[in-house]
């Protein structure tokens, strides 16, 4: 009829399209799906053990040296904390390499001393293993470390006395591998001091020159009360 719509469709219309006829490109398959998630699992629960472990630690620095319960410390807290170097060459005095994880676990109280050890070493010696019996029923939380950095042998008289004393690990050490970790004060030297080391293997504190034993126990008194919650004896 004249003038009436149509109702055929005109010859050019696009046909609606059938969504199953669809082709879905560049999806990753089911495993990858899952080996990324597993992936990001992983390291989610690496990131949260590293933070359990080292949560503790942090805490008992923060106590000690922000809150400071009683008073400012006498020591020199050393920031950043450098962590012992794998690289670090250790051996014992019978020549034998030792782990620098080894040494991981416990409280170390170091000293940087010659084999020949002067009398100043000897005195120092003789602080470190007073000031760990000092320390009463908390001394077994805290080892005694001997580093030394040349090949001078140690005189026989001298380690009979210490091997009769209280533990003492003594270790031979490479100087140039010594000095990536530990570091004397500006103009001195590193057998001046007394180092502290944390059970994470990081070197956190340094004595000043010459040191007072009685202020260093003050400070150890205080740095094992706020790490009391979590550190135990031994390794």
């Amino acid at each position: 009829m004249s003038g009436s719509k149509s109702s055929v469709p005109a010859a050019n219309a696009l046909p609606e399209e059938d969504p199953m006829a669809l082709t879905v490109h560049s999806l990753p398959s089911f495993n990858e799906v899952a080996a990324e998630q597993r992936t990001r699992a992983g390291r989610l629960r690496m990131i949260l053990v590293m933070a359990i472990c080292a949560a503790p630690v942090l805490a008992s620095y923060f106590t000690f040296y922000v809150l400071q319960p009683r008073g400012q410390a006498y020591g020199e807290l050393v920031q950043p904390t450098p962590e012992i170097p794998e690289s670090l060459q250790l051996h014992d005095l019978s020549g034998h390499s030792v782990s620098p994880a080894s040494l991981k676990g416990q409280w170390l109280l170091a000293l940087v001393q010659s084999g020949a050890c002067s009398a100043e070493c000897e005195r120092l010696l003789f602080m470190q293993r007073q000031l760990r019996e000092m320390l009463g029923k908390e001394r077994d939380k805290v080892d005694k470390l001997w580093l030394i950095p040349d090949d001078e042998p140690i005189a026989p008289a001298l380690l009979d006395a210490l091997q009769k004393g209280p533990p003492i690990t003594i270790l031979r050490v490479s100087r140039e591998s010594l000095q990536a970790w530990l570091k004397p004060a500006d103009g001195h030297a590193l057998n001046e001091h007394l180092f502290l080391v944390d059970p994470l293997g990081r070197w956190m504190m340094r004595s000043p020159v010459q040191p007072d034993p009685s202020k260093i126990k003050k400070d150890l008194d205080k740095l094992l009360k706020a790490s009391a919650s979590w550190d135990k004896p031994g390794r």
